[in-house]
């Protein structure tokens, strides 16, 4: 599998995930993209036997889009602290079953990792363990299915990062993702593996070197069923 590059210098490397693609190994032992990142630098720089490679952030293995990668330890720290202090700004497209009320809206929930089941929920402030999540979305467009009924494009800024968040909130909210067979009841029923509408569209954050600020962006023009819009 090739590796998309949107970016790359000395410090970074801002690439492409594709869907169903894990952001690091895990237990399938499936291609993953830090191994893909750390097979690019080593043919970059032959010279160099273990080149660094420090994953920045992580997606949900269903979800496709950008990802930023560092190149060097010092880099890595900078950017880690970037997203520690929230200014590591993540923009995503999710296609919804259903329309909201409102064309832009806050939502913030207390989630709760159930990780026996790699799954998540929304608790009670006081529920041990539980971690407070913020989203901030807006209604690009809405369309009107034969098979789905109603699907609303929103662009969702995430302003923390926890487990299966963007997908247990908008289900939470009555706005579940289409595809989703973990929170989304309609495709939990069909019992079958669909791909999540959820794309990593944008990130922003101030270069770890250079302190300039960097903007790059990722849109999912071949992917059902972001092609029922115009993005």
């Amino acid at each position: 599998m090739d590796i998309k590059i949107i970016f790359e210098d000395k410090h970074i490397l801002v690439v492409e995930k594709p869907p169903k693609v894990p952001s690091q190994s895990d237990k399938t032992k499936d291609i993953d993209m830090f191994s893909m990142v750390k097979t690019h630098l080593k043919n970059l720089y032959p010279a160099a036997r273990n080149p660094y490679v420090g994953l920045v952030h992580r997606l949900d293995r269903p979800v496709g889009g950008i990802m930023i990668f560092a190149k060097t330890k010092e880099a890595n720290i900078k950017l880690s602290e970037e997203v520690r202090n929230r200014r590591f700004k993540k923009e995503y497209y999710a296609v919804v079953c259903g329309k909201p009320e409102r064309d832009r809206e806050e939502l913030k929930d207390y989630l709760l990792k159930l990780g026996k089941i790699n799954m998540s929920k929304v608790v009670k402030e006081e529920t041990k363990n539980a971690k407070e999540a913020l989203l901030e979305y807006e209604v690009i467009d809405s369309v009107h299915t034969d098979e789905y009924g109603i699907l609303s494009l929103l662009k969702i800024r995430l302003k923390t990062g926890r487990h299966h968040q963007i997908r247990v909130q908008l289900a939470n909210a009555n706005l579940p993702l289409w595809g989703d067979n973990k929170y989304n009841k309609t495709f939990v029923k069909m019992k079958k593996w669909t791909q999540i509408a959820l794309w990593a569209y944008s990130i922003s954050f101030k270069h770890p070197k250079n302190k300039e600020d960097c903007y790059f962006e990722s849109r999912p023009n071949e992917e059902f069923p972001f092609t029922l819009f115009n993005i």
